[in-house]
């Protein structure tokens, strides 16, 4: 069956003069209708949350009456916060949720021409999600878009960028999606036991308290999309492993999904070691941040830098480079990373 759309009615708005014409942007006028009552809460947000955040992360004005929306503002704004709406209404009938953070994401891809077909699909191609047993993942950032096709299709992904952009979360759900489906039969979560900078001394316990802190991360987004029950009982069967790189060392990762977090703090030996464990039926996701090496010694190569330098452009390996702008935590943390980026370059 169809599934229902809102319909919009665009109107551009006369100049007042020919001076403001000039002097302006042309000013625009754009009305949307919902066929949907039961949605409407969930779309407008308590108290029209979501309809203020959409005014002034734009610059539109937005006026609500029943089931109609009108948006007054500069043309650009108005198609960009006409096409945002569109975009959450189609989440909310798929069975999405709509938080703040799904509204910054659609309005931070509101740029993105293909905004529409990639939240319901288009006449050729399905929506881009990743369908967990908790949650569906869609894209927040114009690269996740990017980023979860080179999942879908790539033998090896090296997704590279500063923190907060999603780069782990949207590989372990993918892995999740995986595994749930049958495609592959084990799940490896993997990292370097590195402190970030500091020193913790010995840390009490058997092997798996002292390098759990360190995995810590990966456990939170398992748990993210997986009930609890199941990430205990598939951590205990040995369907799902979480454990240091050093553990990799003489194994052959066959029928896995392998992901490599943080891997900026692999020695260029670790990650050709890590690399070559590669096996049949498996996929590789490689994670980290080349600006944010904390290897010991401070002057080691970092073996995510070699690793991409050497295998970019080879056949199945796919690089995804993530930014600022593509911070999908609240706004802040993008201005912060710009801000540190900026005075590092």
């Amino acid at each position: 069956m169809a599934r229902k759309t809102a319909r919009a009615h665009e109107e551009m708005a006369h100049p007042w003069s020919s001076d403001t014409r000039r002097e302006s942007p042309r000013r625009a006028r754009a009305e949307l209708e919902f066929d949907e009552p039961m949605v409407l809460g969930a779309l407008f947000g308590q108290f029209d949350s979501n309809l203020v955040l959409i005014e002034n992360r734009l610059g539109v004005y937005i006026a609500a009456r029943g089931n109609r929306i009108q948006i007054e503002g500069s043309e650009d704004s108005v198609a960009r916060a006409r096409d945002v709406l569109k975009g959450m209404h189609q989440r909310l009938l798929s069975g999405q949720e709509i938080d703040p953070g799904a509204v910054e994401a659609l309005i931070a891809m509101s740029n993105e021409p293909t905004l529409e077909g990639i939240i319901s699909g288009g006449n050729e191609a399905p929506p881009i999600m990743i369908r967990t047993r908790r949650k569906t993942i869609v894209p927040r950032s114009a690269t996740q878009i990017e980023y979860m096709r080179a999942l879908a299709k790539s033998d090896v992904i090296f997704a590279l960028g500063p923190a907060g952009t999603g780069k782990t979360y949207v590989a372990v759900a993918q892995a999740v999606s995986q595994l749930m489906s049958g495609s592959v039969q084990r799940l490896i979560l993997s990292r370097p036991a590195v402190e970030a900078g500091e020193r913790l001394g010995f840390l009490p316990g058997d092997m798996k308290e002292k390098v759990d802190p360190y995995l810590r991360p990966l456990y939170d987004a398992l748990y993210d999309c997986m009930p609890p029950e199941q990430v205990e009982r598939r951590l205990a069967s040995g369907e799902i492993e979480v454990a240091p790189i050093a553990f990799m060392r003489g194994r052959t990762l066959a029928d896995a999904f392998v992901i490599l977090d943080e891997a900026q703090n692999t020695t260029p030996a670790q990650m050709k070691m890590f690399l070559t464990r590669f096996g049949q039926n498996s996929r590789m996701v490689i994670c980290g941040d080349p600006r944010q090496v904390d290897i010991p010694g401070g002057d080691a190569m970092s073996g995510l830098a070699d690793a991409v330098k050497r295998l970019e452009g080879v056949d199945g390996i796919a690089t995804i480079r993530f930014g600022a702008g593509d911070v999908v935590r609240h706004p802040i943390v993008g201005r912060i990373v710009e801000a540190y980026e900026g005075k590092e370059g």
